[in-house]
C-alpha cells in the first residue's frame, strides 16, 4: 500500500487533486466499460469515501474498494499502523518463520500480501506443520483456481484450529484480496497452534478502516484490531495456578518471589559450585534446569543426554524439553510454559517453571 499523499495547503486544490487522482484510477478500461451514468455514480461514491469524516488522512481508496455490493464491506489497514515498530517486528518474525519452515521447498516470502494471497504458501506451510498432504493443484494461475485452492486449504486449517477455540478471522475472499490483517491472523493462529519456535511480539494492535455499502452509500469507520495478545492467551492455556494468582493479586511481590526462587535454586546448585544471579538468562539454555532436577531427585544425569554447552537455539530447546521430561518423571505435571519460551528469555515462563519446582521441592534438603 502506498504511503500518505502530500496534502496541499490550499483546501480547494487538495480536493481537486483528490478527485483527479481518483478519476485517474478509474480511467482506461474501467471507464470505457461503464456507461456515462455509472461512471458518474462511481465518481460520487469515490468522493464520498475519500471525504468521509471517519476516514483517516493518508488512506488510499482504490477503485475496487468502492465497487462493493450492497451490504458488503472491505477492511483496509490504516497506513499509520504500518509504521508501528511492534507491527513491523511481527511481520519480520512471521516472514522469517515461514521462510525457515519452507526452506526445503525453496519458497522465499518477502511480502505477506503479495506472496500469500494465492494459497500456495499456506498450502505448503500447513502441510509442513501438520504432516498432511492436501489434494490441491500445485500451481494455479487463474483466480478461480487460486480461490479453489484457498478453499481447500482453509477448510483443512479451520478443521484443525476450530476445536481448540480459535476464532476464524479469515476467509477465502479476505486472503485472496490481500487483506494483510486476515493473513496475519491466520499465520499467528498457525504459529501458536503448532508451537512454532518463535517469539511473537505481544499486544500488537492496528487501526483498520472498514468501508461498508448501505443503501448505495459508502460508510467508513475506524476500528482497532488486536493481532496478538500474550503468548499464554494465544496458546489457549487458560488454566490458572497459584503463580497466576500470586502475580495478579500481589504483583508488587515479584521481586520477593524472584529472591525466594534464587535462594531455592542456589541452595541446591551450590552443591556443584554453581550459582544463579539472573533467573531469566541463566536457565535459558536448559543446563541448570537439568542439573537442578538431578539434584532435587538425587540422581546423576548422564552427559550424553543433553548438551552441556549448547550453542544453537535447537540445542537449547532440546535441553529445556529434556528437563521438562525429567520433571514429569518426577511426578510433576507437564509445565504450562513451552521450552521455546524459556529459551527466548520469557521471564514469566521461566518463573512459572521454577515456582513449580519450588512448591514441590521447597522442603528438600
Amino acid at each position: 500500500m502506498s504511503g500518505a499523499p502530500t496534502v496541499s495547503t490550499n483546501p480547494q486544490t487538495a480536493k481537486m487533486k483528490k478527485d483527479e487522482s481518483f478519476l485517474g484510477k478509474l480511467g482506461g478500461t474501467l471507464v470505457r466499460k461503464k456507461k456515462s451514468k455509472e461512471v458518474s455514480d462511481l465518481h460520487e461514491e469515490g468522493k464520498n469515501a475519500i471525504n468521509a469524516p471517519l476516514l483517516p488522512s493518508g488512506t488510499d481508496i482504490h477503485p475496487e474498494d468502492t465497487l462493493l455490493e450492497e451490504n458488503a464491506e472491505r477492511i483496509m489497514l490504516d497506513p499509520t499502523s504500518r509504521e508501528n515498530p511492534k507491527f513491523k517486528d511481527l511481520l519480520k518474525v512471521l516472514i522469517d518463520w515461514i521462510n525457515s519452515e519452507l526452506e526445503e521447498e525453496r519458497i522465499i516470502v518477502k511480502d505477506l500480501e503479495e506472496d500469500c494471497y494465492d494459497g500456495q504458501v499456506f498450502q505448503k506451510l500447513f502441510e509442513k506443520l501438520s504432516g498432511r498432504k492436501l489434494n490441491v493443484a500445485e500451481v494455479t494461475q487463474s483466480e478461480i483456481g487460486q480461490k479453489q485452492k484457498l478453499q481447500t486449504v482453509l477448510e483443512a486449517v479451520n478443521d484443525v484450529l476450530r476445536p481448540h477455540g480459535w476464532t476464524v478471522e479469515w476467509s477465502v475472499d479476505s486472503i485472496h484480496s490481500k487483506n494483510l490483517v486476515a493473513i496475519i491472523y491466520l499465520l499467528v493462529a498457525l504459529a501458536m497452534h503448532f508451537q512454532a519456535p518463535i517469539r511473537l511480539p505481544e499486544h500488537v494492535s492496528v487501526q483498520v478502516v472498514v468501508v461498508k455499502k448501505r443503501e448505495g452509500i459508502l460508510q467508513t469507520a475506524l476500528m482497532t484490531k488486536e493481532l496478538t495478545s500474550t503468548t499464554e492467551m494465544m496458546m489457549g492455556r487458560f488454566e490458572r495456578d497459584a503463580f497466576d494468582t500470586l502475580l495478579d493479586h500481589a504483583p508488587d511481590k515479584l521481586n520477593v518471589v524472584k529472591t525466594s526462587l534464587i535462594t531455592f535454586v542456589n541452595k541446591h546448585l551450590n552443591k556443584l559450585n554453581l550459582e544463579v544471579t539472573e533467573l531469566e538468562s541463566q536457565f535459558a539454555d536448559g543446563v541448570y534446569l537439568i542439573l537442578l532436577m538431578g539434584l532435587l531427585e538425587d540422581y546423576f544425569v548422564p552427559l550424553y543426554n543433553f548438551f552441556l554447552t549448547p550453542e544453537s537455539f535447537e540445542q537449547k530447546v532440546h535441553n529445556v524439553a529434556f528437563a521438562f521430561e525429567l520433571m514429569q518423571e518426577g511426578g510433576l505435571k507437564k509445565p504450562k510454559a513451552r521450552p521455546e519460551d524459556v529459551v527466548n528469555l520469557n521471564l514469566k515462563s521461566t518463573l512459572r517453571v521454577l515456582y513449580n519446582l519450588f512448591t514441590n521441592y521447597k522442603t528438600s534438603a
